[in-house]
């Protein structure tokens, strides 16, 4: 990958599209407008940093798999400003397929998401089908 590269902005609106079809879900700007903040009724599945070169983007994973993606992806890192054992940073350059990215923010939705209640999680599984 060229040193510099970077996704372009129709892939960057493609990752917003994705962040924001899940049903109950918010984009906010807690911590200033150059990190936008995903939640699902109300908590965090993944903020985003748009401006940056790279872009970078937090997601929630599994603590495992957490470790396993960032030995088998070097631009995925530790969460930044996070919870190293529950977060990653992926730093969007391109070299990360936009699928695996997809499948990642679905991870991230899907791990916050069960944290809900019970009512919470079936209100918005059914809204998911």
């Amino acid at each position: 990958m060229p040193q510099g590269f970077t996704l372009n902005m129709n892939d960057i609106a493609g990752i917003r599209e994705k962040l924001l079809s899940f049903p109950e879900t918010t984009e906010e700007t807690p911590f200033g407008p150059e990190v936008l903040v995903y939640k699902v009724a109300g908590k965090m599945f993944a903020t985003l940093s748009p401006d940056e070169l790279p872009v970078r983007m937090n997601l929630k994973c599994d603590p495992d798999r957490a470790l396993d993606l960032r030995d088998e992806h070097e631009t995925i890192i530790p969460g930044y400003h996070m919870n190293k054992k529950h977060w990653n940073t992926l730093v969007l350059d391109g070299s990360l397929p936009h699928n695996f990215i997809l499948e990642l923010i679905e991870h991230s939705f899907q791990l916050v998401l069960a944290g809900h209640t019970r009512k919470t999680q079936a209100q918005i599984q059914e809204k998911l089908k």
